[in-house]
């Protein structure tokens, strides 16, 4: 998705930057598809942490204040799914998606759900058990954050998850089974192939590890119940794309 930036600045970038945080999910798998492409890029981290992203100049950028944003020779994309297709489309060597059209499209609804599971399901859980703590916003905060933000669902979520409130019980129960009828979705395909579509890592693969990455922090029971998706993450793991990407900002979740 593309959007017209008001922090004109950023449409004077030459060359590919990447706006993005160290422990999100979304800034991971942008940060393994340039690596697996191998695309000279400009990092401007964003600690979330200290409320790095709440401020009109990046709002100014990415009209929710979200990471990752990606700045492509001063033509701001944002969406991390929509990315990731748009580096292998614009950049397609090596290639990260299906040949066969069939499996191509199987790639994209893979994307496309998780994109739609982001804030009701994996970053409910991950906030509720863990992150939630850790960017807990004060009065003053939060006040500046409802100022910047328009997203209703992203205020509604932020009210409770930042706040001290909690995410109501119901919504987090509701998490879980989203995320147990997913991942018992991904088992079953890696009965079938050795990745996620067919038999050639594509960027279905990129888009979910960094979400068992991350649920794996919050004690998300794969090992138990999904050796598949154990095995299939430990193979990733040992990508470079997998290291440079993910572990060199985070270590550990």
């Amino acid at each position: 998705m593309i959007v017209t930036p008001t922090t004109k600045s950023v449409t004077e970038l030459k060359g590919l930057h990447l706006y993005h945080a160290d422990m999100s999910n979304c800034s991971m798998r942008v940060r393994m598809t340039l690596t697996e492409k191998n695309l000279p890029w400009t990092s401007h981290h964003l600690d979330l942490r200290t409320k790095a992203a709440v401020t009109p100049e990046y709002f100014g950028i990415h009209p929710k204040g979200l990471v990752p944003t990606l700045v492509h020779d001063g033509v701001v994309h944002i969406e991390s799914n929509e990315i990731i297709e748009y580096l292998d489309e614009t950049f397609p060597d090596p290639p990260l998606q299906p040949d066969d059209e069939g499996e191509r499209q199987e790639m994209r609804e893979w994307l496309r759900t998780a994109t739609e599971i982001h804030v009701p399901a994996v970053k409910t859980l991950i906030y509720t058990r863990k992150i939630g703590k850790v960017l807990r916003k004060n009065e003053e905060e939060d006040a500046r954050y409802r100022a910047l933000q328009r997203d209703p669902e992203l205020l509604t979520f932020h009210a409770h998850a930042t706040s001290g409130n909690g995410l109501p019980k119901e919504q987090i129960e509701k998490a879980e089974a989203t995320l147990f009828r997913l991942f018992d979705k991904v088992e079953a395909e890696l009965g079938e192939h050795e990745w996620l579509v067919g038999d050639r890592f594509s960027l279905a693969d990129i888009s979910w590890v960094p979400l068992h990455f991350t649920l794996i922090g919050v004690d998300f029971p794969f090992e138990e119940r999904y050796p598949r998706v154990t095995e299939w993450a430990g193979a990733i793991r040992e990508r470079p794309s997998f290291q440079e990407g993910i572990l060199r900002w985070c270590p550990k979740f």
